[in-house]
């Protein structure tokens, strides 16, 4: 059903409408590897999808195209879709997950498609197009259980060989599991000993699951910001291929994906959604044995809603230790609140905020407790100040941080 053939094909009908993405350097993300990112996030429509839309919609016929495409999305395959409906004049529908960034719905809009909001996840959204397909008699253009998408996706696969031919192991974001398994078929036909790793959300590893049960499996449900790749069960053609082409799939948290949403636009100037930054939450946690070797994290899409990125970037702050709030039991006199802010100075830090609360009913008549939140450096600068204002006599109660 997939040939190398066939992704070298895609690879020629893409070459009028995609950019061949870059591929940087990013020493900074895991100093114990070579370390570089395939930047799809700066693709055309922001993400690798337009890949196997376009080429999947290249293959129609005249009565096909006249009649038009139906999809489902949460959002990227969206626009990929709406896109190659545009170039190719073709009508689109597409369902797309209520809870889908606002900036994905309003882009995928402005090509010309139209949109159908679901309530309920990429699943649900998925049950809805299925429906609207039989009653209308549109092609289905799936987002990624279909070997002409697949092939599509494939052609990363073909760019990073030629970007970086001596890739000893790539790191891929797996929601349906479409972009892994064009990744994986094309490098691992080319270049064998090249490991591929696969990277979901911890609050839906549907693909990590499947390949444990041996079979394609359903999760009851999904939970992550990661919307990208919250899918609930796997395709069984991207299944079997992940099971035959694809070394590993591991997990990243929430947590750990903001860190790296983080260090994305600190050390690279990139901005990635939360899909996109997995592969390179898995480098940085080393949820993958990489030390030593040259390695490729695919930042697979870049449309991450701008009033979800300023709860990404503070989370990805507690996390790395850049931020910390600290409560402080102390007698409610004068100077206390000078002393704790010196102490916090000379070491280093910054107060971003403070409150001050008269104690309850668990501290002295004359206590009170001090809130503090401050930027520090890292999770041992936290340890360093928490210690000297211990060292001065001060019951802490509580340091809100994340490990």
């Amino acid at each position: 059903m997939l040939t190398l053939d066939k992704i070298y094909h895609a690879a020629f009908v893409l070459r009028e409408v995609i950019r061949e993405t870059d591929l940087i350097p990013a020493p900074k993300i895991n100093p114990e590897a070579q370390v570089y990112l395939k930047t799809e996030n700066l693709q055309v429509t922001g993400s690798f999808k337009v890949r196997g839309a376009y080429y999947k919609m290249s293959l129609l016929s005249p009565e096909e195209k006249e009649k038009g495409v139906i999809a489902c999305s949460a959002g990227n395959h969206a626009q990929g879709v709406a896109l190659a409906a545009q170039k190719s004049h073709i009508p689109a529908t597409i369902c797309i997950p209520d809870g889908a960034p606002i900036s994905k719905v309003e882009n995928t809009k402005s090509y010309g498609a139209k949109v159908e909001l679901v309530k309920g996840v990429y699943d649900d959204a998925y049950a809805r197009a299925c429906q609207l397909q039989k009653e209308t008699g549109l092609t289905f253009i799936h987002p990624f259980n279909d070997p002409d998408v697949i092939a599509g996706q494939g052609t990363i696969g073909l760019e990073l060989l030629d970007q970086l031919p001596d890739v000893e192991a790539v790191i891929v974001p797996v929601g349906g599991g479409g972009l892994i398994s064009g990744v994986a078929y094309a490098i691992k036909s080319l270049n064998p000993t090249c490991k591929v790793y696969g990277v979901q959300a911890a609050g839906a590893p549907s693909m990590q699951r499947s390949i444990k049960e041996g079979k394609p499996t359903e999760l009851s449900g999904v939970s992550t910001f990661a919307d990208g790749i919250a899918v609930k069960c796997p395709g069984d053609l991207t299944y079997e291929m992940v099971s035959q082409y694809v070394d590993e799939v591991v997990t990243v948290t929430d947590d750990e994906v903001a860190t790296a949403v983080l260090a994305l636009i600190e050390q690279q100037k990139l901005i990635a959604e939360g899909a996109g930054a997995v592969a390179v939450a898995a480098a940085m946690f080393n949820k993958v044995d990489i030390k030593g070797k040259k390695v490729i994290c695919l930042v697979s899409g870049g449309n991450i809603d701008v009033t979800i990125l300023s709860r990404v970037l503070n989370r990805g702050l507690l996390k790395s230790g850049r931020v910390a709030d600290m409560t402080i039991e102390l007698a409610d006199k004068p100077g206390q609140l000078k002393e704790i802010a010196t102490i916090v100075a000379d070491h280093g830090g910054n107060v971003i905020h403070v409150r001050h609360d008269h104690g309850g009913t668990d501290t002295d008549i004359n206590g009170c407790y001090l809130s503090l939140q401050m930027e520090t450096r890292n999770h041992a600068h936290i340890e360093e100040i928490r210690n000297a204002i211990a060292a001065k006599g001060y019951t802490i109660i509580s340091t809100s941080r994340i490990m």
